[in-house]
C-alpha cells in the first residue's frame, strides 16, 4: 500500500456510485429500517402530489416476487427533455441526485422531501426499478437496472389501462448492498393509516400479495379521528377533542418575502399518567419534537395557569403548574405544512427554526382558551387533573434526587443486591437484569465478572401504565433498577450518565417471564426512552431445549432448530429437555448458553414507530380490558410454546 497523497489520490465518484458505496449516508442503515426506508422515498413522493392537491388515491403493493410497487393518480414524473442537460426529466429523477421539482415553490409549494436524492437513491440500491408513467392520457416506460443504469430507455407504450394521469413504480431492493429481510406488513400498514390521517381525504390502499391481505385507508376527520383511536385505548378524561386548524402567511426569515404555512392540532386529556404528544412537518414524524413542539407545550401551560390563577384553583404566579404537570395524560398531534422548513440534523427528526413557534403557540392558546372558557365542567376536570399532577411530581421528587449519584461509579449508592462489574468503562459493561435470585445466583457465578454486571429482581415490578408517579417512584424494585443503570429517570435522563453500555433483560422462557420482561419494557418505554432510542436495551435468548445424544449435548433456540437436530440423530437415541426457567441450568450452562458474548443470541429492542409502540403498550398493559381481549384474540394464532 503507496503512503503517497497526491492530486491523483482524489477520487470524483460519478452518478449514482455515491450512494452503493456509502447507503448509511442516504438511508441511514442497510437493514431493515434502511430497506423500509425505501418504500418512503417513493411513497413520499405520492404523498407530496396529494399535499399539491393533485392527486387523491395512492396504492401501495407488495408484488409475488417481493418487488414493491407505488401507484399515484398524480400528474406523472415528467417525461419531456430538460433543456440544459438533454435527458427527460424522469431519467433525471432517477439517475441524478439533487434532481427534482422541490427546489422552487413553483411545483410544490410543501413537501417531504427537500434534497432531491429520494427516488434516485432507491434507483441505486435497487437491482431493478421501473417507472410507468401517464401524461394527457399516454403512457411511458422507462427502466433501470444493477443501481440506476438505464436498461430500457424512455417510450411510449400502449395505455391499455386507459389511465389519464399517474405514476407507478416498481422496484425490487439490490440485496447485495442491502441485508435480506422480509418486508413488514405491520409497520407498512401502520405508516400508511398515519399518512391517511394526516392527509384529510386521501385514499391509500395497501394490497400484499404474499399474504392476500388488503388494508384500505381514508380519514374524512383527520388528526381530530387519530386522536379519537388513540384515546380510545387509555379513557378520555372528557368526551370532548379541542382541535383546529389555522393557514397563516408569515415572513421568511433574513428575506422580504413572505410564505404561507398551516398549522393542524388535535388533543384530548385522558385518565392516564403517560405524554403522548406527537408531531409532525410536512407529514414525517419529529420524533425528537422541535420549534411546533416547543410552541403547543407553551400555550397549554400559559393558558391552564391563567385559567387556574383567574378562577383561584392556585394563589398565585410563584404557584404556577409546570409544563410537566400539564401534559401528564395529554395525547396531541401536532401536524404543520411549511414550505422550507429547518430541521436539526440530517434525519429530519428534529425541527429548527423560530419561524413556527408563534404560529403553533398562538393557536393552541385561541382555541384551549374558548374550550375552558365554554366549557367550565370539562375545565374543572383539566385543572383538577393538572394539580393531582404538580402534587404527585413534588412527593416523588424527594424519591427521584435519592436515585441520582454524584459520581455513576460511587459503589456505596448501589443497590445492595447488584453485582457490579470490575471495569468502570460504560462502553464494554453490560447490566443483566435478571428474574429472581435462583437465576441471579446462577448468572454471578457463570458471568464474566469483568464486564457483566447482575441486578436480580425479587418479583415482577409494578406495571407503570397504571400507577401514579409517587407509587411508582416508591417501588423499591424500580429505585434499584433507576440506581443501577445511573442516568436518572423521566425528564432527568441522561443518556450520557449510563454505567452500562448494554441494558439485557434475561427472563425464563414461560409466561411469567413474558410478563417480566413486557413490564420492564413499559418502564423503559415511558421514563427511559432515550434508552431505547440509543440501542442499549436488549432481550437475551436463552435456549428452549437441551437436546442430548449420549453425551453430546447441543442447544435449541427455536422449533425449527430441534427439529433440524432430530432429523439429523433419528438414527440413535436422543434425550429432549424443555427449558422454562433459568434456574434450570447451572452456571456454565447459562454462561455458555446465553451470556458468552461468542455464543449468545440477543434480541436488540427498538422503536420504529412510537406511535404504534405507544399505542400497543397502551392495548397490552392498560385500564382497558375490552381493547387488550380483542388484541390476544387477534394474535393468539402466532403463539408457540405457551405454558398450560
Amino acid at each position: 500500500m503507496s503512503n503517497e497523497y497526491n492530486s491523483d489520490s482524489i477520487v470524483q465518484l460519478e452518478g449514482l456510485e455515491p450512494v452503493r458505496l456509502r447507503p448509511g449516508m442516504y438511508i441511514g442503515s442497510v437493514d431493515s429500517r434502511g430497506l423500509h426506508h425505501l418504500i418512503w422515498e417513493i411513497v413520499d413522493n405520492s404523498i407530496d402530489e396529494a399535499m399539491a392537491g393533485h392527486a387523491k388515491k395512492i396504492t401501495v403493493k407488495i408484488n409475488k416476487d417481493s418487488s414493491f410497487t407505488v401507484t399515484d393518480d398524480g400528474r406523472g414524473i415528467p417525461v419531456g427533455i430538460n433543456s440544459k442537460t438533454k435527458k427527460s426529466g424522469v431519467e433525471m429523477v432517477f439517475t441524478e441526485l439533487h434532481a427534482g421539482g422541490k427546489f422552487n415553490n413553483n411545483s410544490y409549494s410543501v413537501s417531504g422531501g427537500l434534497h432531491g436524492v429520494g427516488a434516485s437513491v432507491v434507483n441505486a440500491l435497487s437491482s431493478w426499478l421501473e417507472a410507468d408513467i401517464w401524461i394527457n392520457s399516454k403512457k411511458y416506460n422507462i427502466r433501470f437496472e444493477k443501481g440506476g443504469a438505464v436498461a430500457s430507455p424512455l417510450k411510449e407504450v400502449d395505455n391499455v389501462e386507459k389511465i389519464e394521469k399517474g405514476t407507478s413504480i416498481t422496484f425490487f431492493p439490490d440485496f447485495t448492498i442491502m441485508e435480506k429481510h422480509d418486508w413488514d406488513e405491520l409497520s407498512i400498514s401502520s405508516r400508511l393509516k398515519q399518512l391517511s390521517y394526516l392527509n384529510k381525504g386521501l385514499e391509500i390502499v395497501f394490497i400484499n400479495e404474499l399474504s392476500g391481505s388488503k388494508h384500505e385507508f381514508k380519514n374524512d376527520g383527520g388528526i381530530k379521528t387519530w386522536i379519537e383511536e388513540l384515546n380510545s385505548k387509555k379513557e378520555p378524561l372528557t368526551d370532548n377533542i379541542i382541535c383546529g386548524e389555522v393557514s397563516k402567511k408569515i415572513k421568511i426569515q433574513n428575506k422580504e418575502e413572505h410564505m404561507n404555512i398551516m398549522v393542524e392540532l388535535a388533543f384530548q386529556y385522558n385518565k392516564t399518567y403517560n405524554v403522548s404528544i406527537f408531531s409532525f412537518c410536512n407529514n414525517i414524524n419529529t420524533t425528537e419534537g422541535g420549534s411546533h413542539e416547543d410552541g403547543f407545550k407553551f400555550a397549554i401551560q400559559k393558558v391552564i395557569n391563567t385559567y387556574a390563577i383567574n378562577n383561584k384553583y392556585v394563589k398565585d404566579k410563584d404557584d404556577k403548574i409546570s409544563k410537566e404537570d400539564v401534559c401528564e395524560g395529554l395525547t396531541a398531534i401536532i401536524s404543520i405544512k411549511h414550505p422550507n422548513p429547518i430541521y436539526e440534523g440530517q434525519t429530519k427528526r428534529k425541527l429548527g427554526g423560530n419561524d413556527i413557534r408563534p404560529s403553533v403557540s398562538d393557536l393552541t392558546q385561541m382555541i384551549f382558551e374558548k374550550y375552558l372558557l365554554e366549557n367550565p365542567d370539562d375545565a374543572d376536570i383539566i385543572i383538577k387533573k393538572c394539580l393531582l399532577a404538580k402534587e404527585a411530581r413534588k412527593k416523588s421528587q424527594e424519591v427521584r434526587e435519592a436515585t441520582r449519584r454524584k459520581s455513576p461509579f460511587e459503589s456505596n449508592s448501589l443497590p445492595g443486591k447488584l453485582a457490579d462489574c470490575t471495569t468502570k468503562d460504560p462502553e464494554i459493561s453490560e447490566l443483566y437484569i435478571v428474574e429472581g435470585d435462583s437465576a441471579g445466583g446462577s448468572a454471578k457465578i457463570g458471568r464474566d465478572r469483568f464486564f457483566q454486571a447482575i441486578l436480580p429482581l425479587k418479583g415482577k415490578i409494578i406495571n407503570v401504565e397504571k400507577a401514579q408517579t409517587t407509587t411508582i417512584f416508591n417501588n423499591n424494585e424500580i429505585i434499584d433498577l433507576i440506581t443501577a443503570i445511573g442516568a436518572g429517570v423521566a425528564n432527568d435522563f441522561d443518556i450520557e450518565k449510563l454505567r452500562y453500555n448494554k441494558i439485557i433483560i434475561m427472563t425464563d422462557a414461560d409466561v411469567d417471564g413474558a410478563h417480566i420482561r413486557i413490564l420492564l419494557l413499559t418502564f423503559m418505554f415511558r421514563y427511559m426512552l432515550p434508552l431505547i432510542e440509543n440501542g442499549s436495551v436488549f432481550i437475551a435468548q436463552p435456549p428452549l431445549y437441551k437436546f442430548s445424544v449420549g453425551k453430546n449435548v447441543k442447544y435449541a433456540y427455536d422449533e425449527e432448530t430441534l427439529d433440524k437436530f432430530k432429523k439429523e440423530s433419528e438414527k440413535n437415541k436422543f434425550n429432549i429437555q424443555r427449558y422454562k426457567g433459568l434456574g434450570e441450568m447451572n452456571p456454565n450452562q447459562l454462561w455458555e448458553t446465553t451470556m458468552d458474548p461468542t455464543n449468545r443470541l440477543l434480541l436488540k429492542v427498538s422503536i420504529e414507530d412510537a406511535i404504534l409502540a405507544d399505542t400497543t403498550f397502551s392495548e397490552l398493559m392498560g385500564e382497558d380490558v375490552k381493547t387488550r381481549k380483542e388484541f390476544i384474540e387477534i394474535n393468539a394464532k402466532y403463539v408457540k410454546n405457551l405454558d398450560a
